[in-house]
């Protein structure tokens, strides 16, 4: 298939995702005939990479924008604006913001979904079998004993007995669907997983399986993921580099050890206090934000976190700060970035 907005066949230092100035805004509407009274900015000029085999976590409170971003990276939403740039094993870039569904539908088995619910994700209608076999089906992959040795194959790389695969979701604990889930997801040897939240639904000690299970897959995948949690703790012992994200926008973004460590975003800063630290001697510093979070409907004017951070000037009210490199490989999006002396875990 001939993508229209394949414009650069060169490799990009192994990048695999660009994403520029992404934009989701869904309309309000009210009144007798439902027009349109406004917008809710979910995903507000959202811009990053992603390097092949990488797993990048994006962080923030819930309302934030983050499985926005996600489902709109995967056309699971139409964009309102924006770039995305995935390349393709040919090294070929296609923008998946701009191109048909019908030139998507190929795209759909390289670039996969986790969805964060294990209860409502899965169809109870459906046996094992036929839930992690769909996508082999509808893409023509395989059938009948193929099918049914691919199904058993994927249940074994998740840790489930393929003799199960004539069970339906509901006779599995939790834990048990979203390792379901995930088999469905790898069924199409995917290169790009988007995973919204897969553990929050999870008991910890579940969490910890499957976030170790992610890291194995990972491993002998070569996978490359786009991990989404409100969760610091679970994203640092997953993630390569982590974005946090603040009422639809990337505030700040660098290597997980050194955006933990050197944060150079006050709202950062707020985020990494609350991560209990590993030492039980050392008492942790917590930062209490005051206020609420702004809504995406009308988020405030210069700076979306000045209402809230306790180093705001009054440029801060004026001017929105764009997110920058303050660092080497080390995003922030703050007029004082680089002034700043912020505490880091340990700090």
């Amino acid at each position: 298939m001939q993508y229209e907005h394949v414009i650069d066949e060169r490799p990009r230092n192994g990048i695999i995702l660009e994403v520029k100035d992404l934009k989701q805004h869904f309309p309000m509407r009210g009144g007798f005939w439902r027009r349109a009274a406004g917008h809710i900015k979910a995903v507000d000029g959202v811009s990053f990479f992603l390097r092949e085999q990488e797993v990048l976590g994006l962080v923030g409170e819930s309302g934030c924008g983050k499985t926005t971003t996600g489902r709109t990276i995967l056309r699971l939403y139409d964009p309102t604006a924006g770039e995305v740039w995935y390349t393709r094993p040919d090294g070929s870039r296609v923008d998946v913001a701009k191109i048909s569904l019908d030139e998507m539908k190929p795209l759909r088995r390289e670039m996969r979904m986790i969805f964060q619910d294990p209860f409502s994700s899965l169809n109870p209608r459906f046996t094992v079998r036929d839930l992690i076999g769909e996508p082999l089906v509808i893409h023509g992959v395989a059938k009948g004993k193929q099918l049914e040795e691919r199904v058993a194959q994927l249940m074994e790389a998740v840790g489930l007995n393929p003799v199960y695969m004539s069970r339906y979701p509901h006779e599995f604990s939790g834990g048990q669907r979203q390792r379901i889930g995930l088999a469905r997801t790898l069924s199409l040897n995917p290169r790009l997983i988007v995973a919204d939240e897969p553990v929050s639904a999870l008991d910890v000690s579940i969490q910890a399986q499957v976030l170790n299970l992610l890291q194995e897959l990972r491993r002998q995948l070569g996978l490359t993921l786009i991990f989404i949690a409100h969760d610091l703790s679970v994203v640092e012992h997953i993630s390569d580099r982590i974005a946090v994200m603040y009422v639809g926008k990337i505030v700040e973004m660098a290597a997980s050890e050194t955006l933990l460590r050197r944060p150079k975003h006050p709202y950062t800063e707020a985020l990494v206090s609350a991560v209990p630290p590993a030492d039980p001697d050392i008492k942790p510093q917590r930062i209490i934000l005051e206020g609420d979070v702004p809504s995406p409907a009308n988020p405030p004017s210069g700076c979306v976190f000045h209402p809230r951070c306790r180093y705001a000037q009054p440029i801060c009210s004026q001017e929105e700060p764009p997110l920058l490199e303050v660092e080497p490989e080390h995003y922030a999006a703050c007029h004082f970035a680089n002034e700043l002396d912020l505490a880091g875990i340990g700090g």
